[in-house]
């Protein structure tokens, strides 16, 4: 067994060696939108590695060619569905922001503040920023991630890596 800490929620958990990370958040009843379903071609499950980053399997192609279009990538970013848990001392930093699926998605929020960064679940842009109003004429600018979200469910179930 081997452990996996969570931030900025603070919270441990007891994984089996060579368990990824995305079955660990959900081992942890967090929810993650999993758009692409664990193939690691969405950025939906896009996480930090704070600490413990040679305690994961290195990237494969898959994850590197995905994180090369991911907004906020950096040398910690990993895909929680491609990293492997190998040894001690992984600490994770999950993202601040909600990813949506489709634009409808945001109706029952209309009208209030944004909690959290909205997220694009392909690249992982801010579609729309904490604190702000989200208004109709927003959710209608985001009607285009129907048509991105339906090519990479296509694309997930037509692909296999």
């Amino acid at each position: 067994m081997k452990s996996v800490q969570f931030e900025p929620i603070n919270s441990r958990i007891q994984v089996n060696t060579n368990t990824n990370i995305l079955e660990a958040i959900l081992a942890e009843e967090l929810d993650v939108l999993m758009a692409c379903g664990g193939k690691g071609m969405c950025a939906t499950c896009h996480v930090h590695v704070e600490t413990g980053q040679q305690s994961l399997t290195p990237r494969t192609e898959r994850e590197q060619r995905t994180l090369g279009r991911i907004t906020g990538c950096n040398t910690q970013s990993r895909l929680a569905c491609q990293a492997r848990v190998i040894g001690e001392g992984v600490v994770i930093r999950l993202p601040d922001g909600m990813y949506i699926e489709r634009a409808e998605d945001l109706m029952k929020y209309l009208g209030t503040r944004a909690g959290s960064n909205v997220l694009h679940p392909i690249d992982g842009s801010v579609l729309i920023e904490k604190g702000k109003i989200i208004t109709k004429s927003r959710i209608r600018d985001l009607e285009s991630l129907r048509e991105c979200y339906g090519k990479l469910r296509t694309a997930n179930t037509t692909r296999s890596y």
